[in-house]
């Protein structure tokens, strides 16, 4: 397997365990080749729940950019909702799982057909 392969295994258990789904492996996948070459980046690879500046970039980056969501105060409600989820004590959020659950929670699997 890849290492890219690895990681998307790590991301699966994450989510069944965390968020006690079975993920759309289609749609992981393409959320974490998304993210390019920052999934072997140990900090940039991570989200940092209590980190306000991390999450207006999640905000930003993602779900404006990326998603084409509007900017509004739901969005943040969205991301710190996923973040309470995967477990304020887990200090490994990885960037794919909560990238896949904010496109699942907004329904956006559109963007990665």
């Amino acid at each position: 397997m890849s290492k890219r392969d690895d990681l998307i295994v790590k991301y699966v258990a994450d989510i069944k365990d965390k968020f006690g789904e079975s993920p759309n492996m289609d749609l992981l996948t393409k959320v974490t080749i998304g993210l390019g070459p920052s999934i072997y980046n140990l900090d940039a690879s991570k989200v940092s729940g209590a980190d306000e500046k991390e999450l207006e970039t999640v905000k930003n980056n993602y779900l404006i950019k990326k998603l084409g969501l509007s900017d509004s105060p739901q969005l943040m409600d969205a991301i710190k909702s996923v973040v309470e989820k995967y477990g304020s004590s887990n200090k490994n959020k990885h960037r794919a799982v909560v990238y896949y659950m904010l496109c699942k929670h907004f329904d956006k699997e559109s963007v990665y057909k």
